[in-house]
C-alpha cells in the first residue's frame, strides 16, 4: 500500500471511531436529562409511569396531609393542573403552601409522583420561570404576581 492511501485508511478509521463515541455519548445524555416540567406539561404529554421527571410549581393551598412516619402528600400546582407528589423525608425549611418548589421523582401509574428530592425556593422573589409562564397564562400577569407574593408580608 502506497502512503497516501494508508493515510486515507487511517482518517476513515479515526473519523469513524469519533463518530462511534460522540454517539455513545449523546445517547447516554439522553437518558439522563431531566428538564423541568410543569403539571400542564405533565398532564398533557402524559407522561409514561416510571419516567423520571422534575416537576415545578407551587404547593398547592390546603393539598399538604402528612402520612405514616415522615410521609408528607401534597399537591404542586401551576394555576391550572394539579399534580399529587408523595415524598417520604423531612421537607425543606420553605417548604409551605404558595411556596414555590420543584420535585424530582418518578411518575407512578396513576399519574403521581413519587419524589426522592424536594428543592423549596430560597427568597420571597424567586419563582421558576416556566411556573410564572403557565401561571400567566392560566390568569394572566395580575395572578402570577398574586402567587408570587401570596404570602402576608410580602412586598408588591
Amino acid at each position: 500500500m502506497r502512503a497516501r492511501s494508508q493515510r486515507a485508511w487511517l482518517i476513515a478509521i479515526a473519523g469513524a471511531l469519533l463518530a462511534g463515541a460522540a454517539v455513545l455519548v449523546f445517547n447516554s445524555l439522553g437518558d439522563n436529562l431531566n428538564y423541568t416540567r410543569t403539571p400542564t406539561n405533565m398532564v398533557q404529554d402524559s407522561v409514561p409511569a416510571g419516567t423520571r421527571v422534575r416537576v415545578g410549581g407551587l404547593v398547592g393551598v390546603d393539598s399538604i396531609l402528612n402520612g405514616e412516619g415522615a410521609m408528607v402528600h401534597f399537591a404542586i400546582t401551576d394555576g391550572t393542573y394539579d399534580v399529587n407528589v408523595s415524598y417520604d423525608g423531612l421537607p425543606p425549611d420553605l417548604f409551605d403552601e404558595g411556596q414555590g418548589i420543584v420535585a424530582e421523582g418518578v411518575v407512578l401509574p396513576d399519574g403521581s409522583v413519587k419524589a426522592s428530592r424536594l428543592v423549596a425556593r430560597h427568597d420571597e422573589n424567586y419563582m421558576p420561570k416556566e411556573a410564572y409562564d403557565a401561571l400567566k397564562d392560566a390568569g394572566g400577569e395580575d395572578a402570577a404576581r398574586a402567587a408570587m407574593y401570596s404570602r402576608e408580608g410580602a412586598a408588591k
